[in-house]
């Protein structure tokens, strides 16, 4: 079994955009156990837009608040550059914005392995 959790995210270069030092490191462990390599966590807006202009990953993860600022602005531009990405918050998927509503929503807290099958489906889209 060990095997093919590995294998399930094994390539795939995962953006982690989370303030909350205990989940992002939650988040980071659960993704390496299945291959994926995490870029961050990443918690400061300006940090994050850069990662994002440099584009060197496959997907992303990101909670809505970093630092008391909401992050749609980086969602935005993750969607401008067709970077797949979802929500990990624990606000209410009705908090997001309509233009977004093609973008998985996962309120914490969440099981692992809903967020390694979130992630798998987030990388395969990004590997076309």
């Amino acid at each position: 079994m060990s095997q093919s959790r590995t294998q399930l995210l094994s390539g795939c270069r995962v953006l982690v955009l989370e303030d909350e030092y205990f989940f992002a490191d939650d988040l980071n462990r659960r993704l390496t156990e299945h291959g994926a390599e995490v870029v961050g966590p990443i918690s400061e807006l300006a940090e994050a837009y850069q990662l994002i202009v440099q584009n060197g990953f496959d997907a992303a993860i990101m909670n809505v608040n970093l630092r008391g600022q909401k992050a749609f602005v980086l969602a935005d531009e993750l969607k401008r550059r067709d970077i797949p990405f979802m929500f990990a918050t624990g606000f209410g998927a009705n908090s997001i914005p309509s233009r977004f509503s093609h973008v998985k929503v996962r309120q914490k807290p969440f099981g692992a392995q809903e967020i390694v099958s979130d992630v798998a489906e987030l990388c395969s889209k990004g590997a076309r």
